[in-house]
């Protein structure tokens, strides 16, 4: 529970600001002429209507991502204006939508809960700015979120229920590492040579063999997804000698080179730190996805869906990793970043070699994560239904990080969160701390996207290789890039 709830009954004049940015939006609008007209009504309506909303329901935590919305579209469309009305007119439209940005930012970290040791996130316009950014991404997931219709349902249901009495009856919730198959080693995977952002990259490309067991529910149709059948992963690696070796793990809907080759810097990891790099792809992700984007149904469909995708995920990290350790490596490390964190804290508890653990932003509870972000309506037809938070809850036990022991070394686990996360709330990363008896971890002030941007968690990482050995202690010292290349 949280230490202590925001005060709902308040009514917050910060709505005002959005209020009067959407009046001034419509009230403008039909001098703009009819495309300027049709344009405006974008920012005018989800502005005006988020700060209704935020008079009469505070507190909801959809309500500032909208605005977040309103007010980042807000601003590029208020250019043209300068040669339609004048630049009077633009100017006022912009600043009027850049501070409906911010307040949704502001609203959302004064209507978190506050968590017992989790510092308090210090306010600022940098704090709120990072926060809206988190507000408007969880906006688009909203909107396009690949969701399971009502006809669904009750299979869903039935499906669970299956689950938990198959699950209980293994043992598998008890103990869930032996729900977790050993794969069979990695040999020859095939490698092509690949280049993006001027980075030269190996495409490994194998075939998982992962499938769930016999007698589970959704086995046929998760081995129905034809394209998550092929493993894939990035790979930066340098000739000559062994070298040690750092597998990092995408985040949610990522699993493209190009946005994972950002993510994880390869010019700092390799070139500078000297490490051999691994990004694997997640099922369901990048040449691997199913759904119409990356990434869908990993975590919104279904349940039985998600715990597959889990273990098929450590199945093929796992396979990676003896293809890995047969090249030699003295030393391997993992770190990944959201849903990527997820993973890592999941392996943490599989693989007994690993030199460090290194959970970023990392989700660690998906069914407490789904109640929060997932469509209120859809939820309750889902719970009408008898899809349940508390039963999807235990049969994901299985594949669970908070229900697993780690076997990384204490003194190699380290963990960073941000104070302002609006995507993986900190009571998130919270749990996982204090389930790994409280290691190093480095809370910082800000939201999901912009860990980057602070020193603490930059310092973070090369500390904990260079901790676990895996390191020269002679290299250039520096910490990691603010930005990506």
């Amino acid at each position: 529970m949280p230490d202590a709830m925001p005060d709902f009954t308040r009514r917050r004049p910060e709505a005002l600001v959005p209020l009067a940015a959407g009046l001034s939006w419509l009230w403008l609008a039909a001098s703009f002429g009819v495309v300027g007209f049709l344009f405006s009504l974008i920012p005018g309506c989800l502005l005006l209507s988020s700060g209704v909303a935020m008079l009469l329901w505070p507190g909801d935590l959809r309500i500032p991502q909208f605005a977040a919305v309103g007010g980042l579209l807000g601003v590029p469309l208020a250019v043209p204006a300068i040669w339609v009305a004048g630049p009077g007119v633009a100017l006022a439209l912009i600043a009027l939508s850049v501070a409906s940005f911010l307040t949704a930012g502001r609203v959302s970290v004064h209507q978190e809960p506050r968590w017992s040791e989790v510092p308090e996130p210090r306010g600022s316009l940098g704090l709120y700015a990072q926060v809206a950014v988190d507000d408007a991404l969880l906006a688009w997931m909203q909107i396009t979120l690949d969701v399971r219709s009502g006809e669904h349902l009750p299979r869903i249901a039935r499906e669970v229920r299956d689950a938990a009495e198959l699950f209980g009856a293994r043992g598998w919730l008890e103990k869930p590492a032996d729900y977790h198959q050993a794969p069979p080693e990695l040999s020859e995977p095939e490698a092509r040579t690949k280049r993006v952002r001027r980075i030269p990259y190996e495409h490994l490309v194998f075939e998982s063999g992962y499938e769930p067991h016999p007698d589970e529910p959704g086995r046929e149709r998760w081995l129905g997804y034809a394209p998550n059948r092929t493993a894939h992963a990035w790979v930066v690696r340098h000739p000559g000698a062994p070298r040690p070796w750092i597998v990092c793990l995408h985040g949610f809907q990522m699993g493209w080179p190009g946005m994972d080759l950002l993510a994880f810097a390869p010019e700092y990891f390799h070139k500078h730190l000297g490490l051999n790099l691994a990004v694997p792809v997640l099922p369901l992700h990048g040449p691997r996805h199913e759904g119409k984007r990356s990434g869908d149904g990993f975590l919104a469909g279904d349940p039985l869906d998600s715990i597959h995708a889990e273990a098929q995920s450590m199945w093929d990290v796992r396979r990676l990793l003896s293809w890995i350790r047969a090249q030699g490596a003295p030393g391997v490390g993992v770190m990944g970043l959201s849903l990527g964190g997820y993973q890592t804290s999941l392996l943490a508890c599989l693989d007994d070699e690993l030199a460090c653990a290194i959970p970023g932003i990392p989700l660690t509870d998906i069914a407490r994560a789904v109640w929060r972000h997932g469509p209120s309506l859809h939820l309750t037809h889902a719970e009408h239904h008898g899809v349940v938070h508390d039963e999807v809850a235990e049969i994901l036990r299985v594949v669970s990080p908070l229900a697993l022991e780690p076997k990384v070394p204490h003194a190699h686990r380290a963990i960073f969160g941000g104070t302002a996360d609006q995507l993986v709330p900190p009571d998130q990363v919270r749990d996982l701390w204090e389930h790994w008896d409280r290691p190093r971890i480095e809370w910082y002030h800000g939201a999901h996207l912009t860990f980057r941007a602070h020193r603490n968690v930059r310092r973070l990482i090369p500390e904990t290789l260079e901790g676990a050995g895996l390191l020269d202690p002679d290299r250039p010292r520096g910490a990691l890039p603010r930005l990506g290349l």
